[in-house]
């Protein structure tokens, strides 16, 4: 097994370490097998009372999944001319572990502090309780990198108010503490030079006494400022039509207008993306959209964006990609809906005691 997760039992508190510091604790096809198998043991161990997750070093928690394997094995597979994508398996294993964490029926408590951007938001905030501190910067940044939004995150920013969720995933942005808990990515502050203390009291009382003797009251989340036009704007049925009401209300608020630049500058085709999973996922129920957003994946896998956009952002850092098609208008609400039918390449099996994870 991987040394990139460290477990262990404190008292009653199950801990377990996202450890690989060098790469902001972005997961791996292994972290994830781990985190499953652990997980599993641990919530049928009537010695663990509850879990807590944490993150090895002093960047973060989890900066997302392991983009530049991802971006290898995409080119891999693209050269092979085969749809063997070994991404598939990894989306797959971890789409498993957000529901596991979601559905856990132990305590389960993430400490979200500093770097927790996509994949890192698959294992925090499906939990019980999710912790945010003043160096938080949580988001689902997909959209950068030509990529819907995932881990489940369609599903979760489905529920924020208004259409702030929206927002979040269409500027595919990065958020400080107050807006996470206002987008209902998290539910506590604590400062961070408090949370040592925190696991150690953990350790021996239940979360729900323990954790409101740390917890403050965060600053105004600037979300909050912004709501109006943002509820209005967000509130459209279609990209274009978001993207005009942005241009209206730019003229009284720059943050409107620079938010425009915002979405102007991602992947078109992850952008509508995103918009139709988070609508979708409304109605949804967890396993519903993460099987929507698996379908969704493997279409952006056969596709170009995904890569080009790892290559702009990490590998070459240009900052330059080439989206194809390089507009909103190119791409019809067809063929977005279609992406997220599931085909035979593209179902996602998801089972509440995955017996994968042991392997």
């Amino acid at each position: 097994m991987s040394n990139h997760i460290r477990s262990e039992i404190r008292g009653s508190l199950g801990v377990l370490t996202l450890n690989r510091p060098e790469a902001m604790n972005a997961l791996t096809t292994d972290m994830v097998k781990r985190m499953l198998h652990q997980l599993t043991q641990w919530q049928d161990d009537d010695a663990v009372t509850q879990v807590l997750l944490r993150g090895a070093g002093d960047k973060g928690l989890c900066a997302g999944g392991d983009i530049r394997a991802i971006y290898e094995d995409i080119r891999a597979t693209h050269e092979r001319g085969d749809d063997t994508y070994a991404t598939a398996e990894f989306l797959a294993l971890e789409f498993q572990l957000n529901l596991l964490i979601h559905q856990y029926p132990k305590p389960y408590i993430a400490l979200m502090d500093g770097v927790t951007l996509g994949g890192g938001i698959g294992v925090s905030a499906h939990g019980s309780h999710r912790v945010v501190t003043e160096r938080t910067k949580a988001g689902m940044p997909e959209a950068t990198i030509g990529y819907i939004t995932d881990v489940g995150g369609t599903y979760l920013l489905a529920r924020s108010p208004g259409q702030t969720g929206v927002h979040a995933g269409l500027t595919a942005g990065v958020f400080g503490a107050a807006d996470a808990i206002h987008l209902g990515l998290a539910d506590a502050y604590v400062p961070s030079e408090r949370l040592d203390d925190l696991t150690a009291a953990l350790e021996h009382s239940q979360v729900d006494e323990v954790l409101p003797r740390f917890t403050e009251a965060p600053p105004e989340a600037p979300l909050v400022r912004d709501r109006e036009w943002i509820d209005d704007a967000y509130s459209a049925d279609s990209v274009e039509e978001i993207l005009e009401r942005l241009q209206s209300w730019g003229a009284s608020h720059s943050a409107a207008s620079s938010t425009r630049s915002t979405i102007l500058s991602k992947s078109p085709t992850a952008v509508k993306l995103t918009l139709h999973g988070i609508h979708q996922a409304r109605t949804m129920d967890l396993p519903s959209a993460l099987q929507g957003e698996y379908a969704a994946a493997m279409y952006q896998l056969r596709g170009s964006d995904f890569a080009e956009g790892i290559r702009a952002q990490v590998i070459d850092k240009d900052k330059d990609p080439q989206w194809r098609p390089a507009t909103f208008a190119e791409i019809s609400a067809i063929s977005i809906a279609n992406a997220f039918l599931p085909d035979a390449r593209s179902t996602l099996t998801l089972s509440a005691t995955p017996q994968e994870a042991s392997s």
